[in-house]
């Protein structure tokens, strides 16, 4: 049973609670048509790090703080709305479920919006799924890019909400300059792009390497993810990393001619 046929069964007010489940209730308020959902249950249905519970906390965290990030530097361009459309599309969303991210972003453009509490009731959501917190990461660094300048407030943004979901700062960067290597390279890609987006030395031996590549590929699993907490709307996101991650690591195997 997917997550949002619990949301439209009339769960959402104690599936969650806090600011997420009442930007989860706005969100969806209006959006569906009703009669979607048979759903009954009780709040003991979800407990916290249910992964129910979870993948609705990711989605309503994913693009409300997309949207807080696309206002950071005091304006909401173009390529940033375009960007949140495109993860939607992406994720080959149903039109209804659009409709609800769409609203998510724009309650989190909103000047009320309390990022901190919003990332404190995610943190404990997730209940300690490290690569959920790494996804949502990713993402946000993605929405960052989207209108070709990475500023200061964006990564003054991305460092606090690091911090707040008490992810390794050193992490943080690497992943930054991952994605900067894939958002700038050109079509094709250079071994030391492909060294970067695995985050590997080039002084690593063949078999410190492959250990670091499986170690990367296990993070982004698709199946993994969902597993814990991924909704599955955002599976093609896991898929396309986990493409990004094999390509760069097939480059380098052809160039130390390892087998």
């Amino acid at each position: 049973m997917s997550w949002w046929t619990s949301v439209l069964g009339g769960a959402l007010g104690y599936m969650i609670g806090g600011p997420l489940g009442a930007m989860l209730g706005v969100a969806f308020a209006g959006n569906f048509s009703k009669g979607k959902s048979n759903f009954r249950g009780s709040a003991s249905d979800y407990r916290p790090g249910d992964q129910q519970r979870v993948q609705a906390a990711f989605f309503s965290g994913v693009f409300s703080v997309m949207g807080y990030i696309a206002k950071v530097d005091g304006k909401v361009s173009k390529s940033e709305i375009l960007l949140a459309q495109q993860v939607m599309q992406h994720m080959q969303l149903s039109e209804d479920m659009q409709k609800a991210a769409k609203e998510l972003f724009n309650q989190g453009k909103h000047k009320d919006f309390n990022l901190d509490e919003v990332l404190e009731q995610f943190r404990t959501e997730c209940h300690r799924r490290t690569h959920l917190v790494r996804m949502f990461l990713e993402i946000q660094i993605q929405a960052t890019y989207a209108d070709g300048v990475f500023d200061d407030k964006e990564y003054d943004a991305l460092k606090h909400i690091a911090q707040k979901l008490r992810f390794p700062m050193h992490e943080l960067e690497r992943l930054i300059q991952q994605f900067s290597v894939a958002s700038n390279s050109s079509s094709k890609l250079t071994i030391d792009d492909a060294y970067l987006i695995l985050g590997a030395d080039k002084s690593l031996t063949d078999k410190e390497l492959k250990r670091a590549y499986r170690r990367l590929l296990a993070q982004h699993h698709p199946d993994k993810l969902v597993a814990k907490g991924l909704p599955d709307e955002m599976i093609k996101l896991a898929n396309d990393k986990t493409q990004e991650i094999i390509s760069a690591y097939e480059l380098i195997k052809k160039h130390r001619g390892m087998r």
